[in-house]
């Protein structure tokens, strides 16, 4: 593929609310870097021990509180209201206009699509395939009060059958910001909302999240991230290689009072936990085949271990992949029950519902995929795609740089 004659002036916009949509700008800066591309990275502050070091420049915007968020989601509510939105753009453009990019990506920074248009510049989205409209895949119904309360066949059906009316204050203030902008409505559709841009970066493998061809999205390969942290005092303990490991993290999004019942069901299994509280205060009583940090190099603990168990996120499923090893999801939002149904689909992986779970279920789910041959041999098989499409991030984003600049001129 081809890349871009020059190199461009890109600023990357992360919305801190999950650490995955920094990660990602991170993951994708540091592949495109070697062509000589002049970098902004602006980010909320409170990732700063990440952030700091990097090729880039690194500049301060304002991001929701993570805990605002994910509260949002829990209750099914909009994520952000027009006054938001709109402090947003005003951040946006305040950096756009100083820093002068050729280009500007954002992962989940909806602003853009209107701070990008009024600065004239080429947008790019980061987003999964899954949040395209063109994805085939529908909706999940994700873990909200409606869930909680009523069986789950019940909720399904009313949330499929009402879904069109319920995404209507999602998509609202979007649609009153671009009205007060003079740009048109993306209507009610969730998905146009949330990947509007001139084109979008697909940070999937696409043979488990395929989408329909089209000039305006490109497949980039996973943007695989890790902190760089210091191992913790237990990271070299001999561990029995017939027990082996398993990977513990809920990540960002995960809701951290999940952990200590994860734990106890976990307690008996002959395995070591190597656990990432991702920042969360640790549990009280961990039992004694547990070994905790708040951060661990998930890609080298992935590799140590047999099993993953995460939020079903992209992120932690992702380092899964790269180490061969098959995932227990524990999702509760709409994103991880739509990243998981394909790795269920293809044997790697099976999902737990956080408003369903017990620690028998965990128990039952992590004994039968460490048993099950079947899902580690699927898991081992998307390996090699994960390895093959993580080593053509940099030109697909180049070609697909070229092909929008190109088109702007």
């Amino acid at each position: 593929m081809a890349t871009p004659a020059r190199p461009l002036r890109i600023a990357l916009f992360a919305e801190a609310v999950t650490l995955a949509h920094v990660a990602r700008p991170m993951a994708l800066a540091r592949a495109i870097a070697p062509a000589g591309h002049q970098l902004l990275l602006a980010c909320d502050p409170r990732y700063d021990r990440f952030t700091a070091q990097g090729p880039w420049q690194r500049e301060d915007i304002r991001s929701i509180p993570s805990a605002q968020f994910n509260q949002a989601l829990a209750r099914g509510t909009p994520l952000y209201d027009l006054d938001t939105l709109q402090s947003y753009v005003d951040e946006d453009l305040r950096l756009l206009q100083a820093f002068k990019p050729d280009l500007v990506v954002g992962d989940f920074r909806l602003s853009l699509s209107v701070s990008a248009r009024l600065a004239g510049v080429p947008y790019m989205a980061i987003a999964n395939a899954y949040w395209l409209p063109q994805y085939e895949g529908g909706y999940a119904l994700p873990v909200i009060p409606l869930s909680r309360m009523l069986p789950l066949p019940l909720a399904a059906a009313l949330f499929h059958t009402f879904r069109p009316l319920a995404f209507i204050p999602h998509c609202r203030p979007m649609n009153r910001l671009r009205k007060r902008h003079w740009l048109p409505t993306l209507g009610n559709n969730l998905r146009r909302v949330y990947t509007d841009a001139d084109h979008v970066l697909i940070p999937d493998l696409a043979p488990l999240y395929p989408v329909a061809p089209d000039a305006r999205h490109t497949h980039v390969g996973p943007l695989m991230w890790s902190p760089q942290v210091p191992a913790p005092d237990w990271w070299n303990e001999t561990v029995d290689e017939a027990q082996g490991c398993v990977y513990v993290t809920l990540g960002s999004s995960g809701d951290s009072s999940l952990l200590p019942l994860i734990l106890d069901a976990l307690a008996d299994l002959p395995a070591r936990l190597l656990v990432s509280t991702a920042g969360a205060a640790a549990p009280a009583h961990p039992p004694g085949n547990a070994r905790l940090a708040g951060y661990l190099p998930g890609d080298a603990a992935a590799l140590r271990s047999r099993l993953i168990i995460c939020n079903g996120g992209s992120l932690s499923t992702q380092q899964a992949m790269a180490a061969g090893i098959p995932i227990l999801g524990i999702a509760s939002n709409m994103d991880q029950f739509l990243n998981m149904a394909p790795i269920e689909a293809a044997g790697a992986g099976l999902t737990l519902r956080a408003d369903r779970l017990s620690a028998a279920a965990i128990r039952q789910a992590a004994s039968a995929l460490l048993r099950a041959e079947a899902a580690s041999t699927a898991a081992r098989r998307l390996k090699p795609l994960l390895e093959s499409a993580s080593q053509g991030t940099a030109a697909a984003f180049g070609a697909a740089a070229q092909h929008l600049l190109a088109a702007r001129r």
